[in-house]
């Protein structure tokens, strides 16, 4: 970061402000949305353009639409996996990894469903919506990971043959009782919360940043635009990820 620019000057300021907040705890929380992978180029779905096949998504990741016709339903994600076989982590995505090698207790909650987070090693990860390489077969619900090589066939189960799900939440669907467990005792425990790169209004994810609050953590956000979350913050931080996240890491090292 410059010194010659002010907007970098004050950048750094709130750099070293969250570094020197997560230098003095043990127990640390993160939280992370599409922001993250948008800087991976993963598309978001929502706003202008947000179309697929002149239908907007939402239509599609429900479990009416797939009892309706699972082929269509397949079709959008089988073309989502092709776009993200092209997307990598990015150095927001390496520095959580980064964290939770320095932080003595780190623990990472996403509402991200392209797994770039292990990608980029993590390892702590409660995926709050779900993975979209996992296939979950409809009638024993045995789970088996894609590999990406076949982005064509509608995926079957290795088990017993029936057809297959993507292992994702749907919109209607309740979130996985163990995931959202785990990610619950994590954001009561911790010290500080990081938000980083949601809009803080999808729920039960958007939430979890005031319990946290209400437990006594502290809570930083990490987001170029300004959320709901923002003005309780203890501390914001208007910036991408990607540029955010690595200099607080290069604090702590």
């Amino acid at each position: 970061m410059g010194t010659d620019d002010p907007v970098d000057d004050d950048l750094a300021s709130l750099v070293e402000q969250a570094a020197e907040r997560l230098r003095s705890v043990r127990r640390v929380c993160c939280m992370t949305g599409a922001g993250v992978s948008a800087e991976s180029g993963v598309p978001t779905f929502r706003g202008v353009g947000g179309l697929w096949q002149g239908r907007r998504p939402e239509t599609l990741a429900t479990p009416e639409a797939f009892d309706a016709d699972p082929e269509e339903v397949w079709r959008f994600y089988l073309w989502r996996r092709e776009l993200l076989k092209e997307c990598k982590p990015n150095p927001g995505h390496y520095a959580l990894a980064d964290l939770e090698r320095i932080v003595p207790e780190f623990t990472l909650v996403t509402q991200n469903v392209d797994g770039l987070h292990p990608q980029a090693g993590s390892r702590e990860v409660f995926a709050l919506h779900g993975d979209i390489w996992i296939d979950r077969c409809t009638r024993c619900g045995h789970e088996a990971r894609a590999t990406g090589d076949d982005l064509t066939s509608i995926p079957r189960c290795g088990a017993c043959g029936a057809m297959a799900r993507p292992g994702v939440v749907w919109f209607g669907e309740v979130l996985p009782t163990d995931v959202l467990s785990g990610a619950q005792e994590a954001v009561a425990r911790c010290e500080i919360m990081l938000v980083v790169g949601t809009s803080s209004v999808v729920q039960p994810a958007a939430s979890l940043a005031d319990w946290a609050r209400a437990n006594g953590a502290s809570v930083i956000e990490i987001n170029p635009e300004a959320t709901p979350l923002t003005a309780s913050a203890d501390l914001a931080i208007r910036a991408p990820s990607g540029r955010v996240l690595p200099a607080i890491v290069q604090q702590l090292a």
